[in-house]
């Protein structure tokens, strides 16, 4: 869980202000709709589950083929979860991807999958649902990969054996991309809906929660959410600076709007700085308080320039 009682608390009462119809009426044939869109974040919500529904079979199976209690359970955590051991992940290098499907427990999934389904509509909205699933999948990875290095090049590693399951660093990573992409975005609280956070402040506590509760429990855990946290942010930060070099480099028109006729090389140029500075305004502007702060017109001027 992402970070323990702390964070089961913030779930319980944060609402994101995202101005969708979904968000704000909350019906029983608005979340059937959900499920059937058959959108990628639908798909992850619908497997996640699916797949903590067969864990709870395991029991029974343990019961049917008169195994020891556990067996089933402890078979299935450790072909697809994820081991601290190197030498494990060479065996099963599949459990990169598999772990991120693995909860303990009712409330462990049932967090994970209300903040994937609030932050991911969110990202699916600001960045795109494809931009979504590489973040997701990534972040997860990435984490994933934070956790193994620290556990085996720090002596922590050599003293105790781990494995890894849960959605967090992947949930964690798609958080983190909306909070750098939109930090100003409000969160409000459905208890007391006079007061409101910029998403940024939570996205922040978030990380702060996760290094403090390290040396406290679930380690693995906890290095996994800091992993995709920084992709998150290293994702978006790329983006954006891709973003402006595509702006920097795009070429001007050097023909004059409203006669038609080529430009002179004065013309041009003087041109040609004007627009930079203002395609450098306004990155600064994203920068500053997001994409979403923009106004109509320097939307427009930055499409024109993509």
């Amino acid at each position: 869980m992402i970070s323990g009682q702390i964070f089961h608390f913030f779930c319980l009462i944060l609402h994101f202000e995202i101005e969708l119809d979904m968000q704000r009426q909350r019906t029983g044939s608005q979340l059937s709709a959900f499920l059937k869109s058959g959108s990628l974040l639908s798909v992850l919500i619908i497997v996640n589950v699916a797949v903590w529904v067969v864990s709870l079979l395991f029991p029974l199976v343990d019961y049917l083929y008169a195994l020891p209690a556990g067996s089933a359970s402890a078979g299935w955590f450790e072909w697809l979860a994820l081991s601290s051991q190197w030498v494990d992940l060479l065996h099963r290098p599949w459990t990169l991807l598999t772990y991120m499907f693995l909860h303990n427990g009712f409330w462990h999934i049932f967090f994970n999958m209300l903040m994937l389904y609030f932050g991911g509509i969110m990202c699916c909205r600001y960045l795109g649902s494809k931009r979504f699933g590489w973040i997701y999948f990534l972040s997860g990875i990435v984490g994933a990969v934070l956790y193994l290095l620290v556990y085996n090049l720090f002596p922590v590693g050599r003293l105790q054996l781990s494995t890894l399951v849960g959605a967090s660093a992947a949930v964690l990573g798609v958080f983190i991309a909306v909070a750098v992409y939109v930090p100003n975005q409000e969160v409000s609280f459905w208890f007391v809906r006079s007061f409101s956070v910029k998403i940024k402040y939570v996205a922040i506590a978030f990380v702060i929660i996760d290094l403090l509760s390290i040396p406290a429990s679930n380690a693995g855990g906890h290095i996994a959410h800091l992993g995709g946290a920084l992709f998150g942010w290293l994702y978006v930060l790329a983006m954006r600076s891709n973003l402006s070099e595509v702006l920097k480099s795009k070429p001007f028109q050097k023909k004059s709007k409203l006669s038609g006729r080529p430009l002179t090389d004065d013309e041009y140029n003087r041109r040609r700085a004007a627009d930079q500075k203002r395609v450098d305004a306004i990155l600064d502007k994203i920068s500053r308080s997001g994409y979403e702060n923009l106004s109509k017109e320097e939307k427009e001027f930055l499409f024109k320039y993509k």
